[in-house]
């Protein structure tokens, strides 16, 4: 796989999550957020785990520590998105998750105590403008809502970085189904330890969580690590920033938001800041290859 393919294939991805904060925001106020996020990983394991079965019974202690470790990112990421949905919109939420685009960078930086290049500088620079355009006068404050969406990021960003290291040393595909068997057992722990166990009952509920299982988690979680294998987290993140533009789409046509002229401003900014980033990478993978040779 090319490093071009890998990004055609995330973008796929955050087209699909794109769908999650639809799916979400219809739970998010008649579902416990662990209970949610116990079926949907749940059920994407199971189904990853009947279809691929073959290719799971050779898996090793490492790939299961590693998984453990990105399964409970992953459980992290999504408790502090599915309460922090309970008081803002979907649009909104999806805005805010994006602030991954601006921490990613910004903690790989801290790692590697080396600058990012200038393309990614401009692309943060240009994707922040386009955050800001999205959310001023969007009529929300810094809540609690709003707060757990940007952990939520935070913890989205970490998840990206240490995915990258993991699927150098382990299988990606392995390390991507079985992470959602370890959040999903997360998910039912919290689920007896704060909740009230109990499932949904509602037709639009069984949908939204299907929809979260198939879609955006045996889909979506399973093809991340498989296509950051060869990217990199820089680009990664930055292809996950359509998902708030997809996210604030599907929002329209199916819950009646509406972002108004600068909101879709800023959407085309952050589809710009994308493309800026992303715009020496086969100009990188020539001199890379000349360098090698």
């Amino acid at each position: 796989m090319t490093q071009k393919q890998a990004n055609l294939l995330l973008a796929t991805v955050s087209l699909g999550w794109g769908t999650s904060y639809i799916f979400m925001k219809l739970l998010a106020d008649t579902v416990s957020p662990f209970t949610v996020i116990a079926l949907r990983f749940g059920i994407a394991f199971l189904v990853m785990l009947v279809i691929f079965y073959k290719k799971l019974i050779t898996v090793n202690t490492k790939t299961l520590q590693y998984s453990a470790i990105v399964g409970a990112l992953l459980c992290g990421i999504f408790i502090a998105l599915m309460y922090g949905m309970k008081t803002t919109t979907a649009s909104s939420a999806g805005f805010l998750t994006s602030t991954t685009v601006i921490l990613v960078p910004i903690l790989q930086t801290l790692i590697t105590k080396k600058l990012p290049r200038k393309e990614v500088i401009y692309g943060v620079i240009t994707v922040s403008i386009g955050l800001s355009l999205l959310t001023i006068n969007d009529d929300f404050t810094f809540a609690l809502g709003s707060i757990l969406c940007v952990v939520a990021a935070l913890l989205y960003a970490v998840h990206i970085i240490v995915t990258n290291y993991f699927v150098q040393e382990v299988d990606a595909f392995q390390l991507g189904i079985f992470q959602l068997g370890f959040a999903g057992v997360y998910a039912i722990i919290g689920n007896f330890l704060f909740e009230t166990p109990a499932l949904p009952t509602e037709a639009v509920e069984w949908f939204s969580i299907l929809g979260l299982a198939i879609v955006c988690s045996a889909y979506g979680f399973v093809m991340q690590p498989i296509a950051q294998k060869y990217t990199t987290p820089e680009s990664t993140g930055f292809l996950f920033s359509l998902e708030p533009v997809f996210s604030a789409i599907f929002a329209f046509l199916f819950l009646g938001e509406n972002m108004g002229v600068q909101g879709y401003l800023g959407a085309l900014l952050i589809l710009a800041g994308v493309l800026i980033a992303n715009t020496p990478l086969k100009r990188r993978i020539v001199l890379k290859d000349l360098e090698d040779f």
